[in-house]
């Protein structure tokens, strides 16, 4: 995957909070409706199975700015050559994306930001160690990460890692902060298993990622043009790898217990992201990731 050099970046889309610090994230009692969200959506790329209190309280994420994006995030050239302007590059993509679709049907995006952090993080829905993996809190309608889940995504799960599976990543959960807006997230219940609401509030958000994979290379930049360049076969077919790494069947089995338990499942199996992932980026239709209202999840 590679960047127009030229086209302009906005910085204003992550606040890096990673010279900030954070205390250590406690277990709390237990999750209301917006905790209970959350559950289900930090374990997505960690298979971790957090307790019952899992994220702590709900407090006020301060947020800590750092110029150091803005002096060294001005365009796609920076964005070829490092790697924090590379995920700011994409989360302009993908929002870019999300603001154009919102438009054609008469709504209005509502542009949110992503947040680098290290070790751990305070945020309305509660604080959170780097364990809980990549995660959105519909709280505040943000994103957060620690960027060194990356590496372990190559390290942990064996995937074989690339620009385009970190765009997978993030735009997974942009796609959670697009079902929020929509009010799908109030779908999802308590319940799990392979055709559980939280399995298909993960697919859709997997299909999400797709349809912005299909049109990323025509998502503008604030100067008009595209923001990349270049998507090969070669990151498709590594996103589809890393896709396939985070289902339920695949964690339990190869990072679990070693037996898979589908009344468990609680994000899809590998199969099943792999699918939805490609029917995204196949259409490029956000109206073709209905997984909520169909029979045949894969």
């Amino acid at each position: 995957m590679q960047f127009n050099e030229g086209a302009e970046l906005d910085t204003s889309q992550v606040s890096d909070q990673r010279g900030s610090g954070g205390r250590v994230a406690g277990v709390g009692g237990g999750l209301g409706v917006v905790g209970l969200i959350i559950y289900f959506l930090v374990q997505q790329f960690t298979g971790i199975q957090l307790p019952a209190g899992g994220l702590e309280g709900l407090g006020n994420n301060t947020q800590v700015e750092s110029g150091q994006l803005l002096d060294k995030c001005k365009t796609g050239a920076d964005a070829n050559r490092d790697d924090d302007c590379r995920v700011l590059a994409t989360i302009n993509s993908i929002q870019g994306f999300w603001t154009d679709q919102f438009a054609r049907s008469g709504n209005t995006y509502q542009v949110t930001k992503t947040n680098f952090f290290r070790n751990s993080v305070n945020t309305r829905c509660g604080n959170a160690t780097s364990a809980v993996g990549p995660f959105y809190c519909p709280a505040d309608s943000q994103v957060y990460i620690d960027l060194d889940f990356f590496n372990e995504l190559r390290t942990k799960f064996g995937a074989t890692g690339g620009p385009f599976v970190e765009a997978y990543v993030l735009a997974h959960e942009y796609g959670h902060h697009v079902q929020n807006l929509l009010g799908t997230s109030d779908r999802v219940g308590r319940e799990t298993g392979p055709t559980s609401g939280s399995v298909r509030l993960e697919l859709q958000a997997d299909c999400y990622a797709g349809a912005w994979g299909k049109a990323a290379t025509t998502v503008p930049s604030a100067n008009g043009q595209p923001l990349i360049s270049n998507i090969t076969q070669e990151d498709v077919d590594a996103a589809l790898d890393a896709a396939a790494r985070i289902g339920d069947d695949f964690i339990q089995s190869e990072l679990g217990g070693g037996r898979v338990d589908t009344t468990q499942f609680s994000h899809g199996s590998s199969e099943q992201r792999k699918k939805w992932f490609t029917t995204g980026l196949q259409t490029g239709d956000p109206a073709r990731c209905n997984t909520f209202d169909t029979n045949n999840l894969g």
